[in-house]
């Protein structure tokens, strides 16, 4: 997945591809022909950091709707070249999901659209997941020779039929053609959902990692020979030991964390603080001093994961250091700390923006504990972070972070947040965004009445409806 460029934040475009309800605002009173670019622009160029997780989708599909947005741009990007040169299905995806939401707000084009697609297109069976759930029987049944027909009527072809028929995401086709009439169809696909079960099955009794009666020396082998290969293991080695250590073996376990190889001490120190070992503090701040650096992240992530009274204390001493183990101390003080902990909690939210910017991993955490601990010195920055950041889910939480310490929010950033593409941040905005606005009253009984719209949010608008609110 290439990484996505994103624009200025005061920009139409940048508006848009963060997902804020102030791009839908600034569209609708911009040149039709401006609004519209920037959209497709979004749709055929996904702007998001982490696609799978991220909404967009009905956020853009609305927008159409309210431009009533010609697709001819999304039809040309799904059928060209590159549809065949480039398989992988973020590059299609997006585009594939706003025709979904289009063909559930009535777009017969975005409907026909989905069909040609799934008959045709490399990313089909994302298609096919769209259409099950909006298309009627007659339309599904019609595309079922043509996708199969994707696959050769010989033992590899079959082999991945059956892997098709057991990922797909919505079984309705799947089901409506292994009752086809025509039976050369109803055949291959019974058969196929047969093989995919058994391989589940099979798949499910491989043995697979650490077996029961390995020494605790045998699952440190494993945890290293993960790290050879590249793949960091120590999490699960780390519940295996669990399992096969017994109080006995706790000086070894000791010993490993001290000095051990990388994946045996990784382990080790992970099973220490899970366990809240009386000498994992002591373990953690050494192997963070002489370790190597993923010694030094497995053993601030273990120290994160602690919750006891001793770890917080120890929180509260290391929260100035300027290493991980700080920049996990005052993720943990947000998370665990108490009132007293506020001004620790404020500059580590101002030392994160400050060297890592707006998306910094670590600021998700803390803008939390910011919103828990109701830091109200904390709202520069977190409207600073709520404007800035190309994330849709760290905004949503700074949203949520400032209804809890900014007085201003509800006429503020809570109106637009109405129009947000991320559902929880929409919620929050309809619980909190004042009615004085004209343009609040209206979102919210669009919001009440949209079949697309998630329940939460449908439930948080229905508890500010009332005989009370303004009329539009």
């Amino acid at each position: 997945m290439f990484e996505p460029v994103i624009a200025p934040s005061g920009t139409l475009l940048g508006l848009l591809q963060r997902g804020r309800g102030d791009g839908t605002l600034h569209a609708l009173t911009a040149p039709r022909a401006e609004a519209l670019a920037a959209l497709d622009h979004c749709v055929l160029r996904d702007p998001r950091h982490d696609w799978q997780v991220e909404n967009r989708s009905l956020y853009y599909a609305r927008l159409y709707v309210d431009l009533n947005g010609e697709l001819d741009g999304i039809e040309a990007h799904l059928f060209s070249a590159e549809d065949v040169l480039d398989t992988d299905e973020c590059r299609t995806g997006l585009s594939l999901a706003v025709l979904g939401h289009l063909a559930s707000y009535g777009r017969r084009d975005a409907l026909e659209l989905l069909r040609r697609y799934a008959a045709s297109g490399a990313n089909w069976a994302w298609a096919l997941d769209e259409l099950a759930l909006r298309d009627d029987d007659a339309g599904l049944r019609a595309l079922a020779a043509p996708v199969l027909a994707r696959f050769p009527a010989d033992a590899e072809g079959e082999a991945e039929l059956a892997v098709a028929v057991r990922d797909a995401f919505e079984p309705r086709p799947w089901r409506l053609w292994a009752d086809d009439p025509r039976e050369s169809i109803a055949t291959r696909v019974r058969a196929a959902h047969e093989a995919g079960c058994f391989d589940r099955w099979q798949r499910q009794l491989r043995p697979q990692g650490p077996r029961p009666g390995w020494s605790v020396q045998a699952v440190f082998d494993w945890a290293q020979q993960g790290i050879e290969r590249g793949a960091a293991l120590h999490v699960p080695a780390a519940r295996c030991l669990t399992a096969v250590a017994g109080p006995e073996d706790r000086p070894e376990i000791v010993e490993a964390a001290r000095g051990g190889s990388d994946g045996a001490r990784c382990t080790a120190l992970r099973y220490l603080a899970d366990g809240d070992d009386p000498d994992a503090l002591d373990l953690i701040e050494g192997a963070v001093s002489t370790g190597s650096a993923l010694v030094a992240d497995a053993a601030a992530d273990a120290f994160e994961r602690m919750r006891s009274i001793a770890a917080v204390e120890r929180a509260r001493g290391w929260a100035h250091r300027p290493d991980v183990l700080g920049a996990a101390a005052g993720r943990m003080l947000a998370c665990r700390g108490g009132a007293q902990d506020r001004d620790l909690v404020l500059a580590a939210l101002r030392e994160a923006v400050r060297g890592e910017g707006p998306d910094a991993p670590t600021l998700w955490t803390l803008v939390d504990g910011a919103g828990r601990l109701e830091i109200a010195c904390a709202a520069p920055v977190l409207r600073h972070v709520y404007r800035e950041t190309a994330s849709s889910h760290l905004r949503g939480r700074a949203a949520r972070a400032l209804a809890a310490t900014d007085p201003s929010f509800p006429a503020g950033f809570a109106v637009e947040c109405l129009w947000d593409c991320e559902e929880s941040t929409r919620e929050i905005a309809a619980r909190h965004a004042e009615t004085g606005d004209a343009r609040v009253v209206e979102q919210l009984r669009r919001l009440a009445a949209d079949p697309a719209e998630e329940a939460e949010v449908q439930t948080a608008v229905r508890s500010r409806i009332g005989p009370d609110m303004p009329a539009v």
